[in-house]
């Protein structure tokens, strides 16, 4: 079972030596569109004012632009699932499963990545690197480059089975479902909410792993603590399952 999930703006430094390479990422066959967002990327932090790489990365801090004003082909690379430590991540708790259960998040979780587009969580090479969410690179729009390079391998993937999308909404922009899939929302105090929504995607893909959840019938059937499915809503190709969250 295929999870569709967010990156995070907050990253693990560090890696090792492992290049960027076609074989280290999902879709192979179509790593000359990756690269060339990656080389367009690259040569605007080696050229650009730093007014523009403060746009760029979203941040004004001097050790932030020292940080990330580096060649992107030089620099230590990891896996994808583990260069993220965002809220969601934190509390998927990856290094903290076991083999088998990190091998399921590596082979069935897709993160959208704002800089290097669809990933496996298993894949390889991910250098640390910066760019604002929604932030234009020169004249090319990250989501909109990878939707039309990569949207057609995407639902050839995908529409081989029912499949669980956890991303943010701003991630949809990168691929619009075209098979059945399902999505969740988390109530707290009658409210939609958006910090425990990122806390909740983590939690779920940690028991998702644990349980070994191959398909959307297991999910269904697996209880969470914590979460109280209230209400399952369906339209065309879209379930989505309403959450309330209970705390003690």
């Amino acid at each position: 079972m295929i999870i569709l999930f967010s990156p995070s703006e907050a990253k693990q430094p560090g890696g090792n030596n492992i290049p960027i390479a076609k074989e280290h990422y999902l879709f192979p066959e179509l790593f000359h569109y990756r690269a060339t967002l990656l080389h367009a990327y690259n040569n605007y932090l080696l050229n650009a004012s730093t007014e523009a790489l403060v746009k760029l990365f979203g941040s004004k801090k001097e050790s932030t632009l020292a940080q990330y004003c580096h060649d992107i082909f030089t620099q230590p690379t990891m896996k994808a699932v583990e260069r993220y430590s965002g809220v969601a991540y934190d509390y998927l708790q990856y290094t903290r499963l076991t083999p088998s259960e990190q091998t399921y998040i590596d082979r069935n979780v897709i993160i959208f990545s704002n800089l290097f587009g669809p990933l496996r969580a298993g894949d390889i090479g991910l250098p640390d690197y910066k760019l604002k969410q929604g932030e234009k690179i020169g004249t090319l729009v990250p989501q909109h480059f990878y939707k039309e390079h990569f949207g057609s391998a995407l639902s050839g993937l995908l529409e081989q089975q029912h499949y669980l999308d956890l991303r943010a909404g701003f991630y949809h922009q990168f691929y619009k479902p075209t098979s059945p899939y399902t999505t969740l929302k988390f109530i707290k105090g009658g409210k939609v909410v958006s910090h425990w929504a990122k806390a909740y995607r983590g939690i779920v893909l940690r028991y998702m792993a644990q349980q070994q959840i191959h398909s959307i019938k297991a999910f269904m059937k697996m209880e969470i603590e914590n979460l109280v499915v209230t209400e399952i809503l369906r339209k065309g190709i879209h379930t989505e399952i309403v959450y309330n969250i209970v705390m003690n």
